[in-house]
Parts: C-alpha cells; sequence; structure tokens
C-alpha cells in the first residue's frame, strides 16, 4: 500500500522504547521495503537518544534509510523549553500540546507503522484501531479495526492522500511484548533496566508521580523546566495577564501537583484558560 498510494517505502517510527523495537523486527523480517524514524522531542533522557542513534547507524549500515525529525512551530525551529513560553502554560494531562508539536507533526502523507497498543490505555483501546487514514478533512478519517470483515475494501479503494497509519502490534499485551523481545534477543533501551516501565519525555504529566524519580535521576530537565517557567512567566506578566503563580518554583509546584496555591488554576480550568488566552 505505501509503495502504490505514496510511491515510497514504509515508515516504521522508533520512538526508542520497547514497542518500537518490536515494530521495527516484525517489520525487518517481513520483508517489505521500510524507513526509520524518530521525532527527536528535545526532552527524552539521553539514553534514549544515544540509544536511537546507535540503532540507526546499524540499520544504516544495512542500507536501510533513518531520519530524524527536530520540532518546528509556527514556522521556526523549538523545544520543550522554547515551546512552553510560547504556549504560555505548562504541558499537562489534559492539554499534551507537547505532543501534537513535537513528535505529531512529521511523516506527513505517508505510511507509517506506530507502536500504539490497546493495553496502554483505555483511550487507545476506544479510539485507535489496526489501521487508521488520517486527512485534514476529520470527516474523511478512517480506523479499521481488527474484525475480520471482508466486506470492508478500505485498503483497496481508499485513495484520499493523508497520512496512513498501520498498528501492527495494538491487540499485543505487555507480557507478549517481552516475550518477543527474550526470545529474539532485541535490543532494547537501557533504561529498561534501570526500572522504566515506558520511556519517553521527562516529566511527562501523563507518568504521574513517576516524575519525581525521573527528577532525582536527571536533575538538569527539572532545572531546564524551571527556566522554561521563568520566561513563561515573564511573558505571562508582560501581557498584563493575572496569575497566582510568584515564581518558576510555584508553577513547578502546581505541575507536579505537589500543591495547588488558593485562587490558582486547577486542571480542570486549563482549557478555558487556554481558549481565552492563547494566540
Amino acid at each position: 500500500m505505501s509503495q502504490r498510494i505514496y510511491g515510497q517505502p514504509l515508515i516504521v517510527t522508533d520512538s526508542g522504547g520497547k514497542d518500537s523495537a518490536v515494530c521495527r523486527e516484525i517489520v525487518r523480517r517481513s520483508g517489505v521495503p521500510f524507513e526509520l524514524h524518530h521525532n527527536h522531542t528535545t526532552a527524552d533522557a539521553p539514553q534514549t537518544v544515544y540509544h536511537v542513534r546507535q540503532i540507526f547507524r546499524e540499520y544504516e549500515n544495512r542500507g536501510i534509510p533513518c531520519s530524524i525529525s527536530y520540532p518546528y512551530y509556527k514556522g521556526q525551529r523549538v523545544s520543550m523549553w522554547s515551546l512552553i513560553p510560547m504556549k504560555r502554560f505548562p504541558p499537562t494531562r489534559l492539554q499534551r500540546y507537547c505532543c501534537e508539536v513535537l513528535k505529531e507533526n512529521s511523516c506527513r502523507d505517508r505510511f507509517i507503522t506506530t507502536g500504539v497498543r490497546w493495553a496502554e490505555s483505555q483511550k487507545r483501546r476506544d479510539n485507535r484501531g489496526v489501521f487508521e487514514n488520517y486527512t485534514r478533512d476529520k470527516n474523511k478519517k478512517i480506523i479499521l479495526n481488527n474484525d475480520n470483515d471482508e466486506g470492508r475494501m478500505l485498503f483497496e479503494s481508499c485513495a484520499v492522500k493523508g497520512k496512513r497509519i498501520c498498528n501492527p502490534i495494538v491487540d499485543w499485551l505487555d507480557r507478549d511484548i517481552w516475550d518477543y523481545i527474550q526470545s529474539e534477543h532485541i535490543p532494547v533501551n537501557p533504561l529498561y533496566g534501570w526500572g522504566f516501565h515506558r520511556v519517553g519525555c521527562i516529566g511527562c504529566p501523563i507518568a504521574g508521580k513517576r516524575r519525581w524519580t525521573e527528577f532525582r535521576l536527571f536533575p538538569s530537565y527539572q532545572r531546564a523546566y524551571e527556566r522554561a517557567f521563568d520566561v513563561m512567566l515573564a511573558r505571562i506578566q508582560g501581557q498584563g495577564i493575572e496569575t497566582k503563580w510568584k515564581d518558576a518554583a510555584d508553577v513547578f509546584a502546581w505541575w507536579m501537583e505537589d500543591r495547588n496555591m488558593e485562587g490558582q488554576i486547577s486542571l480542570s480550568d486549563l482549557e478555558l484558560w487556554r481558549i481565552e488566552n492563547e494566540d
């Protein structure tokens, strides 16, 4: 489908995690022409960055094209630390703008695979399928679940150009992932040996209380967030927007849900605040 519709090989997106490692291996064994692609989020742990680079060097030596994308927002190169002041509020579980900007803007008009799995969350079980077709027209979005309905010919008849997504391990459980990795001797991110269950951006809000452990292991990332919060506050105050946050330490404590200052916005208020104040 990738060759027929786009005239280009399948793209295997590689985040540096265990699910990406499994997808990478099963696509390699399938014999399908493919490329590897990684989105550099700027907030991944150093071990993840080095692991991806090592894997990509090995695959490039095998003749497999590998690419790394760097994030852009409003036409300019950004990082997590510059994006926060631009958005004027920290990323949260309810407003994960960081994922959209840092991870999801690449590979437009290509056929890709991801390591999305239903077992990771109820939302993914409800909204993600084995095959997905995304276009700029949301009404033409197609998700094909694994229902074995021979009457659904979406693979053959859909010719609308957009980002098509295949999630080949969408129904795998965690034990399936680790069984395959161990039985096939697949190298994985060294952070799993440190006790990490998932690897991603350091300080990701969906990691909950595990973020405290991440910041103890990588204190420079906490300092980077606090510097970004300082710049964010200066921009908010420069635009005459009222806030109860006194300094970056207040923002960090609220963001980590360690305390909520009197009169301060809560996570449930954040969407309204964003609508009223975002450009």
